[in-house]
């Protein structure tokens, strides 16, 4: 059987990838080795950007997976504790500054949500199943994927045994199997080994004061516990050695480690799970007919919530340019773009990720209990001498090593002397780990930088990792505006043409025989001339896309500037046709 695209895995990254292509016209065959998703959860941060890219393919589809998530009120505290029976150490309240707050409902229709991957899941293989144009095969393994020169194919552990594609989109996780069949190898430390529960508990915390994220320091366990919907936790803590107890009777762990954590409280083991906390990239995200998405190219630690949410833009990044390669607009050089764009950005949320884990020390290293600490426990159980040791012997080993690192933090109990000093440097230290969880100016303010991006004689705009600064600087996202169009009010982004560059402007007359010339230049220009909506603020507009009343803003189909200008269109229009007849040249043939 033959299809244009074959996905493999149907977690984001490839459910996004088949939902964007079939917006566009293209069909795809979703392969998923799973019948029904997985119920252990794992991502829970969707950023806005995530949910406006989703609302690309279904305004509907986004708003109902944005409805999920609970009101943003009931999940603002990030808390710390000694035992969760004693008194809070300190909190974070993400609601806490109403001017950031203000700044960022002003800069998407959407807002950062916190939405379980188990709830998630379902919702979106929901709409790959009711997608016409995607044919979802569930509960199939891949057994290889072989690259040709004008196709792939890959080989089913099942019947039909054989799809040729003319592209294959690897999706198939931290350890994608594609991957290495491939010879792609990653780069990158190992942090450490996770296990985690997931449970029901009705009566841990009062719905009215239920922290999204507690940090856990006692005696028998040091972990962070997540908070769900319906009075679901996730509690995750980390291990040495592959032959420890919360790796090989992992239910049995959990069963006798939730009473000591819990107290009183009763629960309802749900699932548990293991998997390893590494910061690694890919070595190259894409070999000829095969392209690596999402965790198959990338792996990031949780702190930060950049796994799933890089993911979809991964999809998002690739999908147009398939379509113009499979359409026969571009060629497939344009595929290499994909690479040169993500590359960075994934390595900047990799840095932010990594720099939130050990961050977390300022914390821990007043117990004596450090992430640093455990990174080189865990790369030193991964290597000679101790990695010869046979696991019956360095496992117990490794798990009393543990409890005694663990056992430092009895000083929190507050009828310890000297524990009510300690738990006040904790707090004091609190504040410092705010970039951990607002992270706004990466969701928004990544840039792109490749040939499809212009240069800018302008000084570059600070990436901030907290605070986004909406911008028109080549390579960063359309900042969100609502305009006048026709007479019509229209989103920024819902005016992007799919297929043509998209070339925002106030000055509709001087610009529009400008676009009329470059119809033959890349992919073709199309005019979106904009006016402020009554009641609003022209100047205020016209000063957020930085380029004046006579200037212009060109936009990719994927919503980034490719270049801009705060002449006017006769000072502009060589500057524009060079850009497009060479920089998009060297990959378009021209409009088809």
């Amino acid at each position: 059987m033959t299809a244009s695209i074959v996905i493999v895995g149907a977690g984001p990254a490839g459910t996004t990838a088949a939902l964007l292509l079939a917006r566009r016209g293209i069909r795809s065959i979703l392969v998923e080795r799973r019948s029904s998703p997985l119920f252990h959860p794992a991502a829970h941060v969707i950023n806005a950007r995530t949910l406006e890219i989703w609302n690309e393919y279904s305004p509907e589809l986004a708003k109902s997976i944005a409805a999920m998530s609970p009101p943003h009120e009931t999940v603002n505290l990030i808390s710390w504790y000694g035992g969760l029976s004693d008194e809070t150490i300190g909190s974070i309240d993400l609601l806490s500054d109403p001017e950031r707050k203000a700044a960022v409902e002003s800069q998407s229709p959407f807002m950062v949500s916190h939405i379980g991957q188990h709830i998630l899941m379902p919702a979106l293989w929901d709409a790959v199943e009711a997608e016409p144009l995607i044919e979802f095969r569930r509960g199939v393994s891949v057994q290889s994927v072989e690259s040709f020169a004008t196709d792939a194919r890959v080989t089913l552990a099942g019947e039909p045994s054989e799809l040729r594609a003319q592209y294959v989109l690897a999706c198939d996780g931290a350890n994608s199997a594609i991957r290495e069949s491939a010879g792609i190898a990653l780069s990158g430390p190992v942090l450490a080994n996770m296990g985690s529960a997931f449970f029901t508990s009705k009566t841990l915390f009062p719905d009215d004061a239920r922290p999204l994220l507690s940090w856990i320091y006692t005696p028998d366990l040091c972990g962070v516990l997540i908070a769900h919907a319906d009075h679901r936790y996730i509690l995750m803590t980390a291990y040495l050695h592959p032959d420890q107890e919360i790796a090989v009777n992992s239910r049995g762990f959990w069963r006798e480690m939730l009473p000591k954590v819990l107290g009183d409280h009763e629960f309802d083991l749900e699932s548990t799970g293991t998997w390893m906390m590494t910061s690694q990239t890919a070595d190259r995200f894409r070999r000829d007919r095969l392209l690596l998405l999402g965790d198959a190219a990338h792996r990031f630690p949780h702190t930060g919530g950049f796994g799933l949410n890089s993911g979809v833009q991964d999809a998002h990044n690739v999908v147009w340019k398939l379509d113009a390669v499979l359409s026969g607009a571009a060629s497939p050089s344009l595929l290499d773009t994909y690479d040169t764009e993500r590359r960075p950005v994934v390595e900047k949320f990799a840095e932010q990720s990594v720099t939130n884990h050990f961050r977390m020390d300022a914390i821990g290293k007043k117990v004596g209990i450090t992430n640093a600490m455990l990174a080189r426990a865990t790369a030193a159980m991964g290597r000679p001498p101790l990695a010869k040791i046979p696991g019956r012997i360095i496992a117990p080993l490794a798990a009393a090593a543990t409890r005694g690192q663990m056992r430092r933090s009895r000083r929190l109990n507050p009828d310890v002397p000297g524990a009510g000093q300690l738990r006040q440097q904790i707090a004091d230290a609190i504040p410092l780990q705010v970039e951990h969880f607002v992270s706004t100016g990466l969701q928004f303010g990544y840039l792109y930088s490749s040939p499809l991006i212009a240069g800018d004689s302008t000084a570059k705009p600070t990436e901030d990792v907290v605070d986004y600064v909406p911008t028109t600087y080549p390579g960063a996202r359309l900042p969100h505006a609502v305009f006048s169009v026709d007479g019509t009010l229209v989103s920024a982004h819902d005016a992007l043409d799919p297929n043509l560059l998209s070339l925002f402007t106030f000055d509709r007359d001087s610009w529009s025989p400008v676009v009329e010339e470059l119809a033959d230049l890349g992919p073709g220009v199309s005019l979106v001339a904009v006016d402020a909506p009554t009641g609003v603020d022209r100047d205020a507009l016209i000063a957020l896309y930085e380029v004046g009343d006579v200037g212009a803003v060109l936009v990719r189909p994927d919503g980034h500037v490719a270049w801009r200008t705060a002449t006017s269109a006769e000072q502009a229009r060589q500057s524009l046709a060079d850009f497009l007849g060479r920089q998009w040249g060297a990959y378009f043939m021209g409009r088809v």
